[in-house]
Formats: structure tokens, sequence, C-alpha cells
């Protein structure tokens, strides 16, 4: 399929067949998907042979999501080379006929040879396709340029009939080699996984083997400057892996014992072993490269519509250039050579194919683009509806923030007799499952035979810990546990409340009769997070925050990143509410979560963003873009390659629609030539796609 008006072709002979239940055309990568209840696929092979073009079933294993397997969808393949040499000749004989023709030193009839000469040679394909194409009364390229060829030819113009063929043949080639870098932009993802690891076996031996044989739980060993082959865990050493193929990190990445790796991703400097945890055809990469290419599959709407418009288009124009052969000399007393040579050319510049291939290839390079920044997105609709996103609302928990609290403050109120509350706390901190006690825990960096030996250990719900420690008890617990104890004064009221309004979580290590001190707890916002909100707001997008903490909590964090709206306590029903009320208020509203717990939200919304895509296969299945990494600052990046994209769009939309009106104008006036409508239409087509790859420098 090298021209949309041949999938028009494909779908006309195959709907009609029975059994065909759907048809899902990629015209970038030139694959049909057929549902149909057929026992085998014969019949629709010969349907395609009979429109002159032959189809190749696609097995099992080529469309599975396997970065490492044959050929995919992504690689389909390329239009086949021909031989140059007939070109080079054709180009050489109609050259030399429109010399001899405009300097009159050979008969017309050596000038009509020469011209025919050169049509022959590099004409049969395009009569070949047209003939095929005016059997099923369909109108595209080759059609229309085998009649107008013909009509040139048939009224005199040999020197301009020839010339337009070579012209056309060489800007067919031009724009094949043009398309096929679009039709790479993803391919490129595959080449990132080595074919083989080296894998340690039963007795000890470390071989080299396919990776695609490499089942989880096996140990791999990774050398520096090696490919990782697959997903796995560190198992044994340390190293900076770059994964940047994955997430779009600019930096090396510390890997460690329990770290997750990728494949794909590159290992810099040091030497270490992990164990695999996903096989070839379903780590992240494979995941990510079956997602692109199930995007590249969907219509965006601005497809939609150029899909629809040239239906109508096509034979709108093919009618009216029939008139304008026939009318004027009818009517007017026109001349029929003039008037049929004009509508000649306006059947060249009829074609909509530089309207309609360049839509395709936007969004295609759009998704790669993305892909590479980190950013997988899930169809064209998704890209096209980032330009137009006026509100983000965000979760907070592992979004804006870590998801993982930390002690940020230690304010001593009393002596303790002889082991300092920072032990204490933290000795009854680590028995606890507590996020608040594990993060007191966690502070002081204490083994666990640094740690007091507590006793009698109970857990006090909704207000903390007790426990004896050398013979004394001790309670670890929040503002109620101390109103409990009646520990409560003006003074340690007021430094809860100050701490409370920061937006921390503040427990207090007491005695039955004494405080000792307060510790706060907080979840710590991610450095690019008031980043990346920054950037939404120069980009004119609001802000508003959606959290299950408290409204204390939630105020403190929105006023540390900018966020605009922060609203605290809600359940996931209050989420989904919120989104519908910015949705209400005229709003094109992205919400950010994981992509689990936000679930509701997430659908809701227009655009459903999912952070950590590269640690859960749930977020990259389930988003309509997924992060590959935590870094909020690629929202704002997706919207700015979004709105180029968009900008993009109604570039070449007006550029192909503008040069066919200009083109209408000049043929009507006699002004136009066939080869300028050749350039009008293979190389309208041209430039459209070259500005649609720009996207792929983005």
């Amino acid at each position: 399929m090298c021209c949309p008006s041949e999938q028009t072709m494909i779908e006309g002979k195959l709907a009609r067949m029975s059994g065909i239940q759907k048809l899902e055309f990629n015209m970038m990568n030139r694959t049909l998907g057929v549902w149909h209840e057929l026992p085998d696929t014969l019949g629709i092979e010969a349907a395609v042979l009979s429109l002159g073009m032959h189809a190749e079933p696609l097995t099992a294993k080529s469309k599975a999501p396997d970065a490492n397997a044959g050929q995919t969808e992504s690689q389909a393949k390329p239009v086949p080379k021909s031989s140059w040499w007939p070109l080079v000749l054709s180009g050489v004989a109609a050259a030399g006929a429109e010399v001899l023709h405009y300097t009159q030193a050979a008969p017309e009839w050596v000038v009509a040879v020469i011209a025919l000469f050169a049509i022959a040679l590099c004409g049969p394909t395009t009569y070949k396709k047209g003939w095929i194409s005016l059997k099923h009364l369909n109108l595209n390229i080759n059609a229309l340029m085998s009649i107008a060829v013909t009509g040139a030819v048939l009224i005199g113009q040999w020197p301009e009939a020839a010339m337009v063929m070579v012209l056309f043949t060489i800007a067919e080639m031009v724009e094949a080699k043009s398309l096929d870098r679009a039709r790479n932009a993803i391919k490129g993802l595959l080449d990132l996984t080595p074919e083989r690891a080296t894998v340690r076996h039963s007795d000890g031996s470390w071989l080299e083997v396919d990776v695609k044989t490499v089942g989880i739980g096996a140990l791999v060993r990774v050398r520096p400057g090696e490919r990782i082959g697959l997903d796995g865990d560190v198992a044994s050493g340390t190293s900076t892996v770059n994964q940047a193929p994955i997430t779009g990190e600019s930096l090396p990445i510390e890997k460690s014992v329990d770290d997750p790796v990728y494949a794909g991703s590159i290992n810099e400097s040091g030497s270490f072993e992990y164990r695999v945890t996903a096989e070839a055809n379903n780590t992240t990469l494979a995941r990510i490269i079956h997602a692109v290419e199930e995007a590249q599959s969907s219509r965006a709407p601005t497809q939609r519509f150029v899909d629809k418009f040239a239906k109508v288009y096509t034979p709108a124009v093919f009618f009216f250039a029939l008139a304008i052969a026939v009318l004027p000399p009818l009517l007017m007393g026109g001349v029929w050579t003039d008037w049929i040579y004009r509508a000649l050319v306006l059947l060249v510049v009829a074609c909509p194919c530089a309207l309609v291939i360049s839509t395709p290839v936007s969004i295609v390079s759009g998704l790669a683009a993305a892909a590479r920044k980190g950013i997988l997105v899930k169809g064209g609709v998704y890209l096209e509806i980032g330009a137009k996103l006026s509100f983000v609302a965000l979760d907070k928990t592992g979004t804006i923030t870590h998801g993982k609290p930390v002690q940020t403050d230690y304010l001593p109120l009393a002596k303790t007799s002889d082991v300092a509350p920072q032990l204490l706390a933290a000795s009854l901190g680590a028995r606890s499952d507590h996020p608040v006690s594990q993060a007191i825990a966690r502070h002081e960096g204490l083994g666990a035979t640094m740690l007091k030996q507590v006793e009698s250990f109970e857990a006090i719900p909704g207000r903390g810990v007790k426990g004896l420690i050398d013979g004394k008890l001790y309670y670890l617990g929040n503002h109620r546990l101390i109103a409990e104890l009646g520990l409560g004064t003006p003074e340690l009221d007021t430094s809860l409340n100050r701490l409370e309004r920061q937006g921390k979580t503040v427990v207090a290590l007491t005695s039955s009769t004494q405080a000792f001190a307060l510790f706060a707890v907080a979840d710590t916002v991610k450095d690019s997070s008031q980043l990346a909100i920054k950037e939404l707001h120069k980009l004119g997008i609001k802000t508003m925050m959606l959290t299950g903490d408290n409204a204390h909590t939630a105020e403190a964090i929105a006023q540390r990143v900018g966020i605009d709206e922060p609203r605290g306590n809600l359940l996931p029903a209050d989420k989904l509410a919120a989104i519908a009320e910015l949705q209400s208020r005229n709003h094109v509203v992205g919400m950010v979560g994981d992509g689990i717990n936000d679930a509701p939200a997430l659908a809701k919304s227009q655009i459903g963003f999912a952070m950590a895509g590269a640690g859960t296969g749930t977020a990259i299945e389930t988003a309509d873009v997924a992060l590959m990494d935590d870094d909020l600052r690629k929202i704002p990046a997706f919207v700015r390659l979004s709105r180029q994209t968009a900008l993009i769009l109604k570039q070449n939309i007006v550029f192909a629609l503008g040069i066919k009106a200009i083109f209408l104008m000049f043929t009507l006036m006699g002004v136009a030539t066939m080869w300028m409508a050749v350039f009008a239409d293979v190389g309208v087509s041209l430039l459209v796609v070259l500005n649609g790859l720009r996207l792929l420098k983005k």
C-alpha cells in the first residue's frame, strides 16, 4: 500500500466478502489487520492479489510484542528496490525529445518515438496500477497520471508527456525514501536490545545464549559498555546504567543490589549480575514497542477528517476536470486541445496524496519523538488532545512527592535518664510497620544490633505504639495520644500545631508522665515537581492537587511547588468529582496518578498520565500516556510536543490545499503546465512529509 486510495480499493474488495468482520489499516507500516471467521487466509490473499498487490500474512511470532523477534509491524517490508538504469535511460530519452522538439532538429515522428521509448521504460508500473485502479472505479494518483500522460500523447504533446512520466517516477522514489524514514522511526527501538546475553548455567559456567531462550529467574552477567538484554533486578555488583532509551533520563543511574534494570539500557562502568524478571517478549522495551505500534494503527481526529474529505474531494475534482475539457469547447467555442490539456493538468494536481499522507507521518513522528523522551503515548488522539490541555490535576503521593516519608524535624523537650530520645524512638519505631514509625527508625541509621530491646510492645490503633525499654514504659504517638495521656501543655501544643501547618505528621516520645521529644515526618517533594509546575504555568496550564491527606498538608505542599488549587481529604470518588467539576468549567483536563489508585479520575480525564511506567507494566497497559520515570517535567515536554504536532498538522493541511487551490486558478487561466502539475502534487507530498519528519528532531 503506497497511496491511501489503494486502501479504498482493498476496503471495497474485502468488505464485500462474507466472513470479514473488521479491517484495520496501517498505511505507515503497510500492514492490514483483518478480523474474520474464514477457515484460512487464502481467500483474502487472492482478493488482494486481484488488485495487483501481494499479501503476506504476518506470523503469530511477528505480531508478538517482542523486541527481539523477527519482523514486527514496525518492520514491515520496505518497497522492493528497483533497478535505477531504466529510469536514467528514460530521463535521457525524455530530455532528448524535449531538445529535439524545441530546436526542431528532427522530424516530429522521431520526437514521438523517443518520447514513447522514455514512457515505455519508466511508465509500466504507473500504468499497471492505474489500470487496476480504474477497473475498480478508484481514482488514485497512478490512475490520474496514466490518464494525463495518455491524453498528452493523444493531443500531440509527446515530449511533455515523457518528461512528466519521468519526473513523476523520480518524485515517487524520493517520496518513498522519505516515508521509509518515518516508518523506521519506531523500528530504531528494536535495535536497542542485544540478541544474545551471558547466562549462568546449572554447572556454574557462563555461556552466551539467545535472549529469547532466557527464562525468568536466570542469572545474567553484564560487562562494562554492554547493552542489557532483559529486564531484571541486580543480584550482585554495582554500576552506572544509561536508561535514556527507556526512561528518557539524561544522566546515568547508579545501580546496586536489588535495583531494577531494563532491557535496552546501557551498562556504562562496572560489571554486575542480574536476575531476570521478564522474558524477552514481555520486557518494558517490548511493551513500549507494542504500545507505540498499536498507537500508530489508531486514527487521530485530524486523520479521520482528512480521510473523509479525500473520499469526496478526488471524485469531485475528476468530474470538474472532465467538465473543463468538454464544456468550454462546446459552449464557448474554445479550442479542444487547449482545454483538454488544461483538464489533464488539473487531473495531475487532483490527487490528495499530500493531504492524506501528511497526517500519519506527522503523528508517527510525534509518537516516536515522545518515546525517545521516555513518554509513551497510547494513540494519536492523545497527542492531539495534549495541545488543548488547560488544566492538569495531580495526585500528591508518588507524583509530586517521593511517596516515602522521611523524618524532617527533631525537637527535644526534656532529658531522658540515660538513653538518647532518638535511640528510644528508633527502637520503638523499628518494631512498627507504620510508615511514620519506619521513617523515624530509618532516620537514625541504626543497625538492628544497636537498637534497644523492646519488651511488651503494643500498637495503639490510631494513636501510636508503646513498649518497655530497660524496664521503663515509653510511648511513641500522635497528638491524640498526648491528649489522652494528659501531657498537653500550651508550649507543646504550639510546637505541634506549627509543624502540622507545614504539612508534617508529628509524633512525640513520652513516658506516662512526661514528653521527651517531638519528631516530624513528611513525604518530601521531588526536586523536579516545582520546575514542572512552573513550566506548565508558562504554557498557560493551571494545576490542581488531589490528595487524601489533610488540608494543612495539601496547602503546604501546594505552596511549596506552586499548585493553583490544592484539595485535601479526598476519597477516590471525590477525585472523580473534582475532574468532572473542572470539565464542567470547559477545561480540557489531564490527570496524573499512579495508574491504579487513581483509576476513576484517570479514566474520567481527557488524558490520563501514569507515573513510573518503567516500574509497572500496569501503567503501560492502562494509561493514555505513561511517563517512563518519576519526572513530572515530562508533562510540559509532552504538551510542547503535542502543540508542535498540531501546528505541523495545520501547516500541512493549509499548504496542501493552498497549493492545489493556486494551481486550480493557474490551470483555468492556462498558465500551468504538466511539469508544474507534477511538482504541485508529488512535490507537495514530499514537502509535507519532510515537514512532519521535523518532529523526530524534537
